[in-house]
């Protein structure tokens, strides 16, 4: 089971800020359940 690192954080960063988007999720299939393998992951502040 592969668990999220800081590399899973930077990538899904980099994607926000090329696409000019402010929310993301990161999710992890290999977690026991799903609701656990879910990151939320938001490029600035969102109003």
């Amino acid at each position: 089971m592969e668990k999220l690192n800081n590399a899973h954080k930077k990538q899904i960063l980099t994607y926000l800020k090329l696409t000019g988007m402010k929310l993301g999720y990161l999710l992890n299939f290999g977690d026991e359940l799903m609701r656990d393998g879910i990151t939320r992951v938001v490029n600035g502040n969102i109003n």
